[in-house]
């Protein structure tokens, strides 16, 4: 059974590696994840470790699904910096290993995301994905709501600039659907 569960940064930096094999293969696969083909093991792992700063400030969440050792997928976190923006949140990089799509993880690393956000706090979560992904499907399928696209956005992992699709979704029990909008001032 594939565990999910949370690292810290010391521990993102143990993962990079195979981290780094999961995103060289994702982006061989050609999703696009902000990464273009090919992708260097190397620099991959780099990218990897440097974000356990962020794990270890708490501007960053990494969860990883682990099957055994390995690494089958992952997801993150950004926390919005702002103090009026602390009620939301951005996840980030969701990728599976091809060998281990199709049978729910990524639902699994998205609830994971969803339910820890909620418990603290968070109200309103929001990302994007290329246009007409696979993503996308597990995306609406989850309950997201897309709210635009952006034509020529992003560059897919072979340079070609894609449109991109933006998703928001209400989590915990005050999400931003559940609010009242503040009412019009009537003085001058």
């Amino acid at each position: 059974m594939t565990e999910i569960v949370q690292v810290s940064g010391p521990e993102l930096v143990t993962y990079a590696d195979e981290l780094a094999a999961l995103l060289v293969e994702i982006v061989d696969g050609g999703a696009s994840v902000g990464f273009l083909a090919p992708l260097d093991r190397d620099v991959s792992a780099c990218w990897w470790r440097e974000k356990a700063a962020s794990v270890s400030a708490g501007s960053l969440q990494v969860w990883i699904a682990r099957d055994g050792e390995r690494v089958a997928g992952t997801i993150g976190l950004v926390r919005a910096p702002l103090p009026n923006a602390r009620h939301r949140a951005e996840v980030t990089k969701l990728m599976v290993r091809p060998s281990a799509q199709g049978r729910g993880l990524g639902r699994r690393l998205l609830d994971a995301v969803e339910g820890t956000a909620a418990g603290d706090g968070v109200t309103l979560l929001v990302l994007d994905t290329e246009s007409e992904s696979a993503a996308e499907r597990l995306y609406r399928s989850a309950g997201w709501t897309a709210c635009g696209s952006v034509p020529g956005y992003a560059a897919d992992p072979a340079g070609v600039l894609r449109p991109t699709t933006y998703y928001y979704k209400a989590v915990g029990p005050e999400g931003p659907a559940r609010t009242q909008p503040a009412s019009p001032s009537t003085s001058l």
